[in-house]
Formats: structure tokens, C-alpha cells, sequence
């Protein structure tokens, strides 16, 4: 759920829904970052890229909210893969930017270019786009949780006891990249993702991804309905004046109603203070780890939802569920085998299947 389906475009068109984002170490001085779109793809979903979307990691050097330095995904005209009419291949580009290219448009240095499906290897980087498992494990109960939240002004501290995982045995399509670090920067960086649509308009920014589960917890209030919408068509650097009332407000009540802090007021502020601006801190060449006490990166086995609704309640929360982790790999691209139509057996589709977007060529 981490970001699933958290904006009205990205239920019309999955491939625009920025579903995960992921940064961790690699082997020999080196960095992967990884993004999930396509939430259920399979079944609520096809399995292509958006050919007018621009799929960015984008990262700040220095402190300011601010990128320095993005890699930029762009992906062609989709193909069938053989006889089959319901997975496809495309082409894709990966660009490096700096400077001004780095905060708009596709501009860049190439690094590599390959198709769907495959590893694609070019000296010392790695990337690969295509299906793979969802990692990410939400308890059902979270609506509850945030229902009673709003409706009955309480914490129900038995809301998460349901232990079902409405994320398990699904698909998503992975995007990712492996470089070496010196391409990114050096030391403690702060990094965020983005699709965009840039094609004959000017780019508009769809989604944005930095801290799991922000929108979902912090900026889910039922009567401000357009928060999710304004976060994720605007940048890091305006979070603090934006969203941090909001966020704060939010902990602060969570707090209050779960009778864990002494000054809400105050620990509001804290959280505020910690999720704003919406950036993924990493010190790189270190293991990563996403946890109550400290971001470091996110490796795919983190388990963010314990972390993000312990941040929000200051209570204690292990729900029970976790990342399958049996579907990490300790080798690029680190995401195991997509489960299979027998794997699925039973497990209806979490939306209207979606179309493949006009102009696709398919």
C-alpha cells in the first residue's frame, strides 16, 4: 500500500501509480535503487511503462531539498512478447542528469539502453525493468485504524490484529538500477522518485515518492481530499510550508487519543520535523536499514509499515506481517520470480482491470 493508489491518475492508469520506492548497498562500491509502479499487475493491471512517462530517481547532495543528480527512465512503444496478447517488451532508455537537467525534462548523459524482462549490463552498471513480486505487507486493518481515527476520534489498538496481507501473492512491475556510487555523490545524500508525463506538453509531474506511507497515515484527512493530489505534483523543498501542519496535526491527535506522549503537542512537531522534507536519507556504502530510531535507506525486506505507524501512534506496533522475504535475492535485481497464475489461484484482482494508455502502439 505504501504508495498504492493513493491519487486519482494513478487508479485510471496504474503505470503512472509509484507504488515503492527502495535504496540499499550494492556490491564493490556500489548503489541500487529500485521502484515499483504497476500495483497487481497481471491482474488489475498491464504490464507496460507509460511511453510518454519519465521515471526518475532523483537525489540531493547538499542538504538544500534540492537534486543534484537523476537517473531518468524512458520507455518506447510496447511489443508482444510472442504468441501471448498479455505480456509485452519495451525499450528502454537510462539517462544521467546534472545541473538543470537533473530538475526537468529528459536531457542526460546515456547510460544504458535495453529492453523489458531482461538484466541489461553495460560496464559496471546494471538495470532491469520488468515483473516482479510485491514485497510490500500491509495489515487489513489499517482502514480500521485510520476510520475509527477520523469517525470516532479514538485509537483502537486491536485494529491491526487481523494479520491479513491484502498485498500477498500479487505483482508489480520493478525498475531497477545498480551503479556505482561515485555516479550518485558521496557521504549522506537524501533521494526521492517521480513520474512524470513529458511528451508533447510540458512535463507534468504525476507522482512522488520519498518516506513510505506519508500520504496514506499523514495526509489522509477524509475532509481534505486534494492533500494527496498536491503532494505528489509538488517537490521536496516545499514540504516544510506545505504539509507540515498537517503532518503534525495528525501525530499529535494520534498521540493524544493513544495516550503515548506526555506533550502531543510537542511530539507532532517532532514528526513534523522528521518527514519534512519527504526525502529518503541514505549515508551511502552502508547497509540500510528503515527504522523507528533512524532512516538509512530502505532495503527491500524493511518492514515500513511497523516503522511509519509507530512514528504516528509513538506506540510500539508489530502487526505480525512482514516483506516476503522469500522473494528477495541476495543478486541483482534482487526481486525473485513473479508469483505465477497457479500462485494466484483464489486471488481476485484489487481493481477493474486497466487499459493499456491510448497511443501505445499495442
Amino acid at each position: 500500500m505504501s504508495h498504492h493508489f493513493d491519487i486519482r491518475l494513478a487508479k485510471e492508469d496504474p503505470s503512472l501509480n509509484l507504488c515503492d520506492f527502495y535504496l540499499f548497498e550494492g556490491p564493490s562500491g556500489k548503489t541500487v535503487m529500485a521502484m515499483t509502479v504497476n500495483p497487481d499487475v497481471g491482474l488489475s493491471a498491464p504490464d507496460t511503462l507509460h511511453p510518454e512517462g519519465l521515471y526518475a530517481f532523483r537525489f540531493d547532495l547538499n542538504g538544500d531539498a534540492r537534486e543534484e543528480v537523476t537517473f531518468k527512465f524512458r520507455f518506447g512503444t510496447p511489443r508482444h512478447r510472442g504468441e501471448t496478447e498479455h505480456t509485452h517488451i519495451q525499450p528502454f532508455e537510462v539517462r544521467r542528469a546534472t545541473g538543470d537537467d537533473a530538475l526537468r525534462g529528459d536531457g542526460g548523459q546515456t547510460l544504458v539502453e535495453g529492453e523489458t524482462g531482461s538484466v541489461v549490463t553495460a560496464s559496471d552498471l546494471r538495470a532491469y525493468v520488468g515483473t516482479a513480486p510485491d514485497v510490500f505487507a500491509a495489515n487489513a486493518g489499517f482502514r480500521t485504524l485510520m476510520s475509527v481515527f477520523y469517525n470516532d476520534r479514538r485509537y483502537d489498538a486491536n485494529a491491526l490484529l487481523h494479520q491479513q496481507n491484502p498485498f500477498a501473492k500479487r505483482n508489480v512491475t520493478a525498475i531497477v538500477l545498480e551503479v556505482p556510487s561515485e555516479l550518485i555523490g558521496e557521504g549522506k545524500i537524501h533521494a526521492w522518485v517521480t513520474i512524470s508525463l513529458f511528451g508533447h506538453a510540458p512535463e507534468v509531474q504525476v507522482s512522488r515518492w520519498g518516506l513510505p506511507m506519508v500520504t496514506h497515515i499523514f495526509l489522509s484527512d477524509p475532509s481534505d481530499p486534494e492533500a494527496r493530489e498536491q503532494f505528489n505534483a509538488s517537490v521536496p523543498s516545499e514540504d516544510f510550508e506545505r504539509f507540515a501542519k498537517s503532518i503534525a496535526d495528525l501525530a499529535e491527535k494520534m498521540a493524544t487519543y493513544a495516550g503515548s506522549a506526555s506533550n502531543p503537542a510537542e511530539y507532532g512537531r517532532q514528526i513534523a520535523e522528521r518527514l519534512c522534507p519527504n526525502t529518503l536519507p541514505y549515508e551511502l556504502g552502508t547497509p540500510a536499514a528503515f527504522g523507528v530510531g533512524r532512516f538509512n535507506g530502505r532495503a527491500l525486506g524493511d518492514d515500513a509499515m511497523d516503522v511509519m505507524l509507530t512514528l504516528a501512534t509513538n506506540t510500539p506496533i508489530a502487526d505480525g506481517l512482514a516483506p516476503d522475504r522469500g522473494r528477495i535475492r541476495e543478486d541483482f535485481p534482487y526481486y525473485g520470480a513473479p508469483f505465477k497464475a497457479e500462485e494466484q489461484a483464489g486471488v481476485r484482482p484489487m481493481l477493474r482491470p486497466a487499459k493499456i494508455p491510448a497511443g501505445s502502439g499495442v
